[in-house]
């Protein structure tokens, strides 16, 4: 398995130290910002954010995530399907139309467009076509998943342990 290029220690060390809401990394400061229920009051202007990435899965509803924008950020990224009209953009197929005067919430699609959506838009720009597709997507397990064996209400298969079992599913 090969060997460690640095030795590696299990002693404290004092290059990282954390006072009050500021996180110290070989003295730099970084102020932590804590979480909000409501993103409008997270402080995004005061501390200079210009984009956020919205990962919480909680506010992938354009209206939510434009929370965001009330608390100063200049624009957010989606990282997941949104609802609500944020525009979707997949880099290589449409992000050419991205307008930075428009869009000031925009969704990054799912994993799985990300990976599909490129290929279909080859074999339809070179004049191939789709005519029937069919899919499928091995992807790491999630929060919604069980780590140890138990009741799904959804499926029986949900219910196993996700790390040691490969579990169809649907996405998105």
């Amino acid at each position: 398995h090969g060997k460690f290029k640095y030795t590696v220690t299990t002693t404290k060390s004092n290059l990282s130290v954390a006072k009050d809401d500021t996180l110290v990394v070989n003295g730099h400061r970084i102020l932590c910002v804590k979480a909000q229920r409501n993103p409008a009051d997270l402080p995004w202007g005061k501390l200079g954010v210009e984009y956020v990435i919205e990962s919480t899965g909680l506010f992938t509803a354009k209206t939510a995530a434009e929370g965001h924008l009330r608390g100063g950020a200049r624009k957010v990224i989606i990282s997941a399907p949104a609802s609500g009209g944020a525009k979707t953009l997949v880099m290589g197929v449409n992000h050419h139309e991205y307008n930075p005067s428009e869009h000031h919430v925009v969704s990054n699609a799912s994993c799985t467009t990300n990976c599909l959506a490129p290929i279909v838009h080859v074999l339809v720009k070179e004049g191939f076509g789709v005519q029937t597709g069919l899919m499928t997507t091995i992807h790491s397990y999630t929060a919604t998943q069980k780590t140890v064996d138990g009741v799904s209400l959804k499926d029986w298969r949900g219910g196993r342990a996700a790390a040691v079992n490969i579990i169809p599913s649907t996405t998105g």
